[in-house]
């Protein structure tokens, strides 16, 4: 991880919370807190203002909700990570957030050294789920996601071959962190030792081998 000060604006519309979080942030050894919002549509304005490196946002603001105000951000300041940290455990609003361009998704009651860690991460470049988040997603997708095939390249990872799925659907790397909530630095590596393993030189190469072995047509 960077040891770079980090710069982090914090929105949350309760006054002695958010107080709270930035007098705890700034007691942190590289990280500078450099602005406070209490709404969705201030935070949204500040980021564009102060560009942050980190905005820590929560969910449930008035006017503009954490979600709006996340998408807001993400698509005027791409450079600008946003980490949710929320009451709401539920897995909507987590895809919610995510969807509108959040990197990270942890809970109220996470402890300081995880809030620090999650801003340091997503400042860098990486997707963060707090520990109770991370447990309900995972017990999410083990009950809807459709498993692949596990003879189909079994010199693959279940993750590579999920990865191998959405490449030969046509899916970008950037779309498929998106879908499977990972960095993109994650995505580039599997996709990398997806080549190795497959002997591919090419995105082309490996879809027609992926989609020959029936791959890419759900």
């Amino acid at each position: 991880m960077t040891m770079e000060r980090v710069r982090v604006l914090v929105a949350d519309d309760h006054p002695v919370f958010r107080e709270g979080l930035c007098a705890l942030l700034d007691a942190f050894d590289g990280i500078e807190v450099v602005g406070q919002a209490a709404t969705g549509v201030a935070a949204v304005e500040m980021a564009s203002r102060l560009s942050p490196d980190v905005v820590v946002m929560d969910l449930a603001m008035p006017g503009c909700n954490g979600v709006d105000a996340t998408r807001s951000i993400a698509e005027a300041n791409p450079d600008v990570a946003v980490v949710v940290l929320s009451m709401s455990s539920d897995e909507d609003a987590v895809f919610e957030a995510m969807q509108a361009g959040a990197r990270g998704y942890l809970l109220k009651e996470a402890e300081a050294a995880d809030v620090l860690r999650a801003i340091r991460a997503v400042a860098d470049g990486d997707t963060v789920f707090g520990s109770g988040v991370a447990q309900r997603l995972i017990r999410f997708f083990a009950s809807h996601a459709p498993r692949l095939p596990s003879h189909v390249f079994p010199e693959l990872t279940d993750g590579e071959r999920a990865v191998l799925d959405l490449v030969a659907g046509g899916r970008s790397k950037p779309q498929i962190a998106q879908q499977l909530m990972l960095s993109d630095k994650t995505i580039r590596n599997r996709v990398s030792s997806i080549f190795s393993k497959l002997h591919c030189t090419g995105r082309a190469e490996v879809i027609v081998k992926a989609r020959e072995a029936g791959l890419g047509r759900r």
